[in-house]
């Protein structure tokens, strides 16, 4: 079987983050993007945040006639990248956003955690 030519590519196309509040979500992480957005624009069932690469990342509410009650995983389900941690750590906090864990800092790598509005874990990290 380890011979088998798989049709599924080596690489991650799109995360998509499941959101119970499309409006409330997409400007949550436009801000922690510092992205412009227009509320007025935005549709459900989704919305695409702008990123730098090949990775996209898609809030997804759902139909309008469903509505999701997420819970949270009490691990990241991805991480942002920064060069300067204490920037980054500061930056969450004047948005006032809920960090949830401090920044840890090792010899090649320092990350500190924050919840998104539907209590998702979200990694800031360098390295």
């Amino acid at each position: 079987m380890g011979n088998l030519k798989s049709p599924i590519q080596n690489r991650v196309h799109t995360i998509f983050i499941h959101v119970s509040n499309l409006e409330r979500s997409v400007e949550w992480y436009c801000n922690l993007l510092g992205q412009d957005h227009d509320l007025s624009t935005v549709k459900r069932p989704v919305y695409n945040l702008q990123v730098n690469s090949q990775v996209g990342i898609t809030l997804d509410a759902g139909p309008d006639d469903t509505s999701k009650h997420l819970g949270g995983l009490d691990h990241p389900l991805f991480n942002f990248h920064t060069d300067d941690i204490d920037e980054a750590y500061d930056y969450i906090k004047q948005l006032n956003y809920d960090i949830d864990s401090e920044i840890i800092r090792f010899e090649d790598l320092s990350f500190f955690t924050v919840r998104d509005p539907d209590q998702n874990v979200i990694m800031i990290c360098t390295g």
